[in-house]
């Protein structure tokens, strides 16, 4: 399956209609990519993540095709977030991240709560790269009361590192109950806007978990997740998103709001220029304060990332 060859066409024709070629960046920015993902089937070991039967995704995906991608576009360096469970593979994205400086962090993928997290924590933090670790859902819910799993959030943030949650909207209550045991952990939350739960009391808990979340200043939003499939295509007009990406952004404002791309996730729903152009050209609408803060500064505040200068 090939990504959506609608989608090429019509930001081709968007672009045209700015005067732009497809490759070409809209603003002069630095833009930092705080979501992307390095993997390769390859390997003698093969890989956890993604399946085989992902015609999309499961392909050689190294710093060089994403460089080659991105570059052209204004993008100077990315974080790493780690999809696979298994341990020695985020030494191995730090070997990558030797070779390859526009790697400014890894979000690791470590087990907090269990007995083996604080000596694997104590090996990775070493490395200056190592940023942080990412939590899915379905373990931060079984585990966000559980002491074990508490001392080690708090081990994260006596090291300055930070806390990548990946889920969706019933996650947010589970993210203010961390964040209230743990008010100066620094948490982001990943692939935002989410779409707003079917279910009345569940949409309820969410939005209301989420206003709660607005007056945490150590909690970021991650605008990862933008673009949706409608209608049988993929729309690349922002009027198509701008009432949700207004939603997020007057929740967590200004200085609170950072972007990731989510590839080479995102090449399900559409081209990487296609991905960045809409948040970019809602952000030039708000001006150059606002796009350097949600392209490059907040992810300095969310990440601490390192400025290898790529």
């Amino acid at each position: 399956m090939k990504p959506n060859t609608t989608t090429r066409r019509e930001f081709a024709a968007s672009c045209a209609a700015f005067g732009l070629r497809a490759n070409e960046s809209a603003a002069p920015l630095r833009v930092i990519d705080t979501h992307a993902h390095f993997y390769d089937p390859a390997r003698p070991q093969g890989v956890p993540w993604p399946p085989k039967d992902d015609a999309i995704l499961y392909q050689t995906t190294l710093p060089a095709r994403y460089r080659k991608l991105t570059q052209p576009l204004g993008i100077a360096g990315t974080i790493v977030v780690e999809a696979s469970a298994w341990l020695e593979d985020n030494q191995w994205v730090l070997d990558l991240a030797k070779e390859n400086p526009f790697i400014v962090g890894l979000v690791g993928r470590l087990d907090p709560g269990t007995a083996e997290f604080c000596n694997h924590l104590a090996r990775f933090r070493k490395n200056r790269l190592f940023l942080g670790v990412r939590v899915n859902a379905g373990a931060l819910a079984e585990r966000v009361m559980l002491p074990a799993f508490v001392a080690d959030m708090k081990r994260l943030r006596d090291a300055g590192l930070q806390l990548d949650v990946v889920g969706g909207p019933t996650m947010l209550v589970d993210v203010v109950r961390l964040s209230d045991q743990i008010p100066a952990l620094r948490i982001v939350i990943d692939h935002l806007p989410f779409d707003p739960p079917k279910d009345a009391a569940v949409r309820t808990s969410a939005d209301r978990a989420m206003r709660e979340l607005s007056g945490r200043p150590a909690v970021f939003a991650k605008i990862s997740s933008v673009l949706r499939r409608s209608g049988g295509r993929v729309p690349i007009e922002l009027s198509a998103y701008r009432s949700a990406l207004d939603d997020v952004c007057n929740i967590f404002g200004a200085d609170r709001v950072i972007y990731g791309s989510n590839w080479p996730v995102s090449d399900r729903i559409a081209e990487y220029a296609a991905v960045l152009r809409v948040v970019r050209e809602y952000f030039a609408e708000k001006g150059p304060e606002a796009a350097e803060k949600y392209f490059r500064q907040n992810s300095m505040a969310a990440y601490r990332w390192i400025d290898r200068g790529a």
